[in-house]
């Protein structure tokens, strides 16, 4: 594997998930893979459990980390071809991009969405550059349109603690303060698509996702109707696609509670953190035994983990 971005890059969904569990139960067997091999984590946003998950899972692998935090660290980059560097950018992203090359064998890289301009941020400008630039391994630690690290992550969870063969997965819309970016219930519903899970997604009219993430994905505007029968219940809140990067007005109901979980198979709740508690999710449902989410989180590491063994094996 040289490219790990989406769930396309993925050849075998249940092999790399059965390896994700493998080195859970035996994180450090593969250790020789990263002998004297370097891994370099660059962000543009923040990070908390991408940074921290992907890090241990490389020491794990016996890897060395360097992090780059280059919204704070790093110089002003120019993204577009032929532009005269007169004004605010100091350094073009073929240089940038062409030295982490030189010093790591894997690059992981995070950039978010501006949320303005939707042709601008689901092109990848930046992602793709890197890619195109760095002349290594690039793992995807979230971009403007996917998160296919956390997603993995998250079927992972569900393989997990499954109780049937074949679950009922709900994602669901919840609200929030401010617009959030797609990129986390885009990836989420490309995997499940791809997943063997009966899957749906519920929201207000108005939040529809770009329908190339949502192939076979049964959509409902109604939460109560998504709820029934539930096995696992991903709570996530998304602004919208069309118009691009807006927040409706009301669905504060949309909130998940206990009472809301009756009707469902004892549901697992799922969210990626953070959470607003008590605007997306009520604390009832953080603190009780539905939640899954510190366990989700504690999964990042194994996803991680098994994406950059597949990665070194192929270095």
């Amino acid at each position: 594997m040289k490219l790990f971005s989406s769930v396309h890059d993925v050849p075998d969904l249940n092999a790399l998930v059965t390896e994700a569990l493998a080195c859970k139960q035996n994180p450090f067997a593969a250790q020789h893979l990263g002998k004297n091999k370097t891994l370099g984590l660059v962000f543009l946003n923040p990070s908390l459990r991408t940074r921290m998950s992907t890090q241990k899972a490389a020491l794990n692998l016996g890897m060395n980390v360097m992090i780059l935090n280059m919204d704070k660290e790093g110089w002003a980059l120019e993204l577009q071809d032929g532009a005269t560097m007169n004004g605010s950018t100091v350094e073009h992203i073929r240089e940038a991009a062409a030295v982490l090359g030189q010093y790591c064998d894997i690059i992981g890289i995070r950039s978010f969405p501006g949320l303005k301009n939707r042709e601008e941020d689901y092109s990848e400008a930046v992602f793709n550059k890197f890619v195109k630039y760095c002349g290594v391994p690039v793992v995807s630690l979230e971009s403007a349109t996917r998160h296919p690290l956390q997603s993995l992550a998250d079927l992972v969870t569900i393989t997990e603690l499954k109780t049937v063969a074949r679950p009922k997965v709900v994602l669901t819309w919840a609200p929030h303060v401010k617009a959030l970016p797609q990129a986390v219930p885009n990836s989420f519903a490309e995997w499940m698509c791809k997943a063997d899970v009966d899957f749906t997604i519920a929201h207000p009219a108005g939040y529809e996702l770009n329908e190339s993430f949502t192939p076979g994905a049964a959509i409902t505007h109604n939460q109560d109707e998504a709820l029934q029968g539930a096995d696992f219940i991903y709570v996530k809140n998304w602004s919208a696609y069309e118009p691009y990067g807006r927040v409706l007005p009301g669905n504060e109901d949309w909130m998940l509670t206990n009472g809301r979980l009756a009707v469902t198979h004892k549901a697992k709740v799922m969210h990626c953190l953070p959470v607003r508690r008590n605007v997306e999710l009520a604390d009832d449902i953080l603190d009780g035994p539905a939640s899954v989410v510190i366990l989700e989180a504690a999964n990042r590491v194994w996803a991680a983990q098994a994406v950059l063994k597949e990665m070194l094996s192929t270095i």
